[in-house]
């Protein structure tokens, strides 16, 4: 298993992040990619890969909800670190105009010039949308065939929005605890979405799933996650681990083979 977003290394993990991890590896996680939020989650981030080299994976890029009156300053760290060393990708990146609209036009922006660079240093793009997905697609569409990659993080859509991510080609929908909500009718999407496009992941330490829900979410609850996808594809969880994980490796191909 590959929890393919995960952030553990923000400070709700500060008193058992080694247990975090070693539980993680218990269960069968091989890797943790650990995207970033802005230039403040950057350092601790940083850190946890030094610590975890080959286990945590960090990849970097600006929050849309962290786009505000210093967007730029905070877009210029980002090149600057795309410049002086190697990551697994670029991400958490997108549009969110759940919590605030007022700095949509930045957000379109940051959003537009992140992708850039994901085309520019051949790096694979980790997507949060939150009720902005045609804001979203059309920012895309002026990549289409540029040979884009990546991930729609947290993925809650309907069919017709995940036959839109599927067609545009080269992404993957990233599914973790919601699936495992009573209240969620992303087990009937999925029905019309091939393995071939599932990535797991858990979004630690939120939308932990169900039996655990309302607690803190960490990477080794990712087998719930493998556990409910095994039984809306009536398959052997082994074979919704193999493929998971043969998906993120094709996407992240830093992690190898």
């Amino acid at each position: 298993m590959i929890d393919t977003h995960s952030h553990i290394y923000s400070e709700e993990f500060d008193n058992d992040r080694d247990e975090v991890i070693l539980r993680a590896k218990n269960v069968g996680v091989e890797h943790i990619i650990l995207p970033n939020i802005d230039s403040e989650s950057l350092p601790r981030m940083l850190q946890l890969e030094a610590e975890y080299p080959d286990f945590c994976h960090a990849a970097i890029g600006l929050h849309p909800t962290s786009v505000n009156q210093s967007y730029k300053s905070e877009l210029n760290i980002i090149k600057s670190e795309l410049e002086r060393k190697s990551y697994i990708a670029i991400g958490e990146i997108g549009i969110d105009l759940y919590w605030d609209k007022t700095f949509l036009k930045e957000q379109i922006e940051t959003f537009q010039l992140q992708l850039t660079w994901a085309v520019e240093y051949n790096l694979p793009v980790i997507i949060h949308i939150r009720d902005a997905f045609r804001e979203t697609m059309k920012v895309m569409e002026l990549f289409r065939n540029k040979g884009l990659s990546g991930v729609f993080h947290s993925f809650g859509g309907d069919e017709k929005e995940a036959a839109e991510i599927m067609n545009f080609g080269g992404f993957y929908l990233g599914i973790n605890g919601i699936v495992t909500f009573k209240n969620s009718n992303l087990r009937n999407v999925l029905k019309s979405v091939p393995l071939e496009y599932i990535l797991t992941e858990t979004d630690a330490p939120y939308l932990t799933p169900v039996p655990f829900r309302g607690k803190r979410n960490e990477s080794a609850y990712i087998d719930y996650v493998c556990d409910e996808l095994a039984k809306i594809y009536n398959v052997d969880k082994s074979l919704i681990l193999r493929q998971s994980t043969e998906n993120s490796r094709q996407l992240f191909k830093k992690l190898g083979n």
